[in-house]
């Protein structure tokens, strides 16, 4: 009978996207996103950041959580390179993205600087929700240039509306830049580990707000993270520990159940000579 043989595996093939919804998506976040540098604008010049300065930030830091830090920091009567310090560290997670995205997009050591400048969290998203390397770079490059675009566009219209209007604080725009920071932190708390982060950096901030500097509570409420995930790591050591001196007794014990097992062996061959001791014995008398 002839010996029946698998046919051989088939390798899945990654699905490539069509260029126009790659294009059609990342021109949605860059939109989307974009539009949001209308309340950057008002709030650094109600910060009192002149236009210069509110549009010099749009253009060479280009990334709104470190820029919406800096800004509110200040507005708080913060010192500046305090402020500054803040915005820097909001800014980190930038540079694990890039060492992602480098491996992703494998682009020439000539276009690295330029695509640095635009590595933040819009372009990171799009370029990783792609299904191949071609695709990853169509999508970063159309988020980040319409982002880019965008941005400093509306952040120069919004700066000019805050100074046509005057008082920003009157007309409430003090608080559109608290808001759209809450509006772009809020989607990335998935996890129960991520939101207790974000809870205790809030009550860290709070509680030290009244007897420290303007400015100085951010920063200290940086340390939630590494203690959130020191408690974390230290609940899962115990069950693990828990577990490996169960595995520890358990093989104690067969270790025990060996040694034993030979002594009884020996007993009970002393028992067996002892009576055929005794018959050889009966025999000779």
């Amino acid at each position: 009978m002839a010996e029946r043989t698998a046919p051989p595996a088939i390798r899945a093939e990654p699905v490539s996207k069509p260029d126009a919804a790659v294009v059609r998506d990342a021109l949605g976040v860059g939109v989307a996103v974009g539009l949001s540098g209308f309340a950057f604008g008002v709030t650094s010049a109600g910060a009192g950041l002149s236009l210069l300065q509110t549009c010099a930030l749009s253009l060479f830091v280009f990334t709104g959580a470190s820029q919406f830090a800096l800004v509110g920091a200040l507005a708080a009567g913060g010192n500046p390179f305090t402020a500054a310090a803040g915005a820097f560290f909001v800014g980190t997670r930038n540079a694990f993205y890039g060492l992602r995205l480098s491996q992703l997009l494998a682009l020439r050591r000539s276009v690295r600087p330029f695509a640095a400048q635009a590595v933040i969290d819009e372009t990171t998203a799009v370029a990783l929700a792609q299904p191949d390397r071609r695709s990853a770079r169509l999508g970063f490059t159309v988020t980040a240039v319409s982002l880019y675009v965008l941005w400093n566009v509306t952040t120069l219209l919004g700066a000019l509306g805050a100074e046509a209007i005057g008082d920003t604080d009157a007309w409430g725009l003090d608080a559109a830049g608290p808001a759209v920071f809450l509006a772009l932190l809020a989607p990335m708390l998935r996890t129960g580990t991520e939101r207790a982060t974000a809870a205790l950096a809030v009550l860290l901030g709070l509680g030290l707000l009244p007897v420290l500097p303007a400015g100085v509570p951010v920063l200290a409420a940086g340390l939630a993270a590494p203690a959130v995930l020191w408690l974390r790591g230290r609940g899962a050591a115990e069950p693990r520990a828990d577990e490996a001196r169960g595995a520890e007794a358990r093989e104690t014990g067969v270790r025990a159940d060996e040694t034993q097992e030979p002594g009884g062996r020996a007993d009970e061959a002393r028992e067996t000579g002892g009576r055929a001791d005794k018959v050889r014995e009966e025999d000779a008398r």
